[in-house]
């Protein structure tokens, strides 16, 4: 129990059987000095930061603390991470339990392409979930594995090679880059004709994982474990449409306001710019 708790317990205990405070003390475990002293008054800076946990709770149901942290370390609040971790636990914002990761089976390969600056690997990925009538949705995710950024979550009723095709055309003509490495499975929009007459057009290569190891597009599944718990589990969609306005919604929050622990607490775009304004390493 917090110290809030044990002093209000003391109080219950008085109150409801009318018992002295010695003994109320005695069975709670708490000292009489302590039980008389007056709590202290919420200083204002407490206030405002208990305030804004609870707004980021309110609008992030899947963040924990650690989220939290970092999103008001953006914001210009200088505070320690242990105090954010008591005010969350104090303020009851706990995050529900997440599933525990099944245990990677497989052999593991040493040559794996690892992105070593933006645009060199992007990963591109298929989800499945259905609006409110039951018909299916297919999510194409596409996201550049150094930077961590979401560059696609397109949403269509099925998809095929040459939608595939056009989707990365129009992340291209959006955004003024494209990848050196596209890194998929072995699915069949994936390997027929029409994308590898594309890959060779556009004089983009190929990394294909082995069938059944889809720990080798591991930044992927990474994210779609994140779109699905934070934005797929907690929207309920009545058209297509709605459903792609909202994911383009949760795209835009992931790449400029969620932080990234792999990247230190910086969201996906501050960690590009960073990248991008050092020139030793652009």
């Amino acid at each position: 129990m917090s110290p809030g708790g044990r002093r209000r317990a003391v109080d219950v205990l008085q109150q409801r059987f009318g018992v002295s405070q010695r003994r109320a003390c005695a069975v709670v475990g708490r000292h009489r000095s302590t039980q008389r002293r007056a709590p202290g008054q919420a200083s204002d800076v407490e206030s405002m930061l208990r305030t804004r946990l609870r707004e980021i709770s309110r609008a992030h149901l899947r963040w924990g603390w650690r989220k939290a942290y970092w999103l008001l370390r953006g914001e210009g609040h200088l505070v320690n991470h242990k105090r954010i971790r008591r005010y969350w636990a104090v303020e009851g914002l706990t995050r529900p339990v997440r599933s525990r990761k099944r245990q990677r089976v497989g052999p593991q390969r040493g040559d794996r392409l690892t992105a070593t600056c933006p645009d060199q690997v992007w990963a591109l990925d298929f989800q499945v979930d259905v609006t409110a009538d039951g018909r299916q949705i297919r999510w194409c995710n596409v996201v550049d594995e150094f930077t961590r950024e979401a560059l696609a979550t397109a949403a269509a009723r099925s998809f095929t090679a040459d939608d595939t095709t056009i989707l990365l055309d129009k992340i291209i003509a959006e955004t003024g880059r494209r990848p050196a490495n596209l890194r998929m499975d072995n699915g069949p929009e994936l390997t027929a004709a029409a994308m590898r007459d594309w890959c060779r057009f556009a004089e983009v290569a190929t990394v294909f994982i082995e069938p059944g190891s889809p720990w080798q597009n591991g930044y992927s599944e990474s994210f779609n474990g994140r779109f699905r718990d934070e934005f797929l589990t907690t929207e309920q969609f009545d058209t297509l449409l709605e459903a792609q306005v909202l994911a383009d919604d949760w795209r835009t929050e992931y790449n400029t306001t969620r932080p990234h622990g792999s990247l230190g607490g910086l969201t996906p775009t501050q960690f590009r710019q960073q990248w991008t304004n050092q020139p030793a390493l652009s």
